[in-house]
């Protein structure tokens, strides 16, 4: 009569194979669920915050129009409003749309992929304020504020790298560009100093997410499968 596969470790009293895959299967199980529901509590907290962040547009829009006003013909602030206007009502709906089901994995990985596309436009419309905000007399310290302030703002209130990143990236270009063809007073080296703020600002953003960032929870469980702390 032919032995079973197993007959060897029957034989010596050690467990089967399979036995040994149920604990692991479990574990791995217990990982992905542990993953999925971290990520669903992630972009829930993204969704949240995201009103906040729409706030500190919309307050850092209004400042720096009643800080630039007569400084400008009124057409151009307008402009530049209507701009930032556009960008805050497609959050709006955004945030309006997601929040009817805050803990729907798939509508909130939407949200998300949506708020980076917002955010980048947003950028853009941001830092063309540079140009349509901004008198021409603006010193290298009000340059580097509008260039820095309000991604600050939106990152410390988001929390996500990729949208907060997305978000200074054309904020730092409009202003630097701005800076040297507007000109503003020492153009250049307003257009320099505005890069190096926003590189700093944009390295913080990077190290403070991955510094808080704990590991995934199948890296752990992988870990203490194999016997390791």
């Amino acid at each position: 009569m032919a032995l079973p596969l197993n007959a060897p470790q029957i034989e010596m009293g050690l467990p089967a194979p399979e036995e040994f895959a149920a604990p692991r299967n479990e574990i791995a199980r217990l990982a992905l669920l542990h993953d999925e529901a971290r990520e669903t509590a992630l972009l829930a907290n993204l969704l949240g915050r995201t009103p906040f962040a729409a706030a500190a547009i919309a307050i850092g829009a209004l400042a720096a129009i009643i800080f630039a006003y007569g400084a400008l013909p009124i057409a151009e602030p307008v402009a530049w409003l209507a701009l930032v206007l556009i960008g805050l009502g497609a959050m709006a709906r955004n945030y309006t749309r997601a929040i009817r089901q805050p803990f729907e994995r798939g509508i909130l990985r939407e949200f998300a992929y949506d708020l980076n596309a917002i955010a980048i436009y947003a950028g853009f419309a941001w830092g063309a304020g540079a140009y349509l905000a901004l008198g021409p007399q603006t010193s290298v310290l009000a340059l580097i504020g509008f260039a820095v302030l309000v991604p600050v703002l939106v990152a410390v209130t988001l929390r996500t790298r990729e949208i907060s990143l997305g978000f200074l990236a054309p904020v730092a270009g409009l202003s630097a560009f701005a800076a040297v063809l507007r000109p503003f007073p020492e153009g250049p080296l307003a257009a320099a100093f505005v890069l190096i703020a926003c590189a700093a600002v944009g390295g913080a953003i990077f190290w403070a997410e991955r510094l808080s960032m704990p590991p995934r929870a199948g890296a752990r469980f992988a870990n203490l499968s194999l016997g390791q702390p």
